[in-house]
């Protein structure tokens, strides 16, 4: 799986991109954001400030229960807002 940084998610992260191998028993977005703060305490504490990520899947916004498959291209970003 690809995992894409955008924004003040990339600056914090540190990188724009990784590839990760999910454990097997995450299956949707809100399984990966909950692997993602297992194992990255930046995440957690993104997570502990209130800060909302959005997610897209294969370039498509996607919700906490929307699956996620080993080939997908997973895209983390702050929500956006248009003028």
């Amino acid at each position: 799986m690809q995992l894409l940084y955008f924004a003040w998610v990339r600056d914090r992260v540190g990188k724009s991109a990784e590839t990760a191998i999910l454990p097997t028993e995450v299956r949707d977005v809100r399984g990966v954001l909950a692997w993602l703060q297992s194992r990255d305490p930046v995440f957690a504490t993104m997570a502990g400030e209130g800060r909302t990520i959005r997610v897209a899947i294969n370039q498509e916004f996607a919700g906490p229960d929307d699956p996620v498959g080993a080939g997908d291209e997973i895209a983390l970003f702050p929500p956006v807002t248009g003028g």
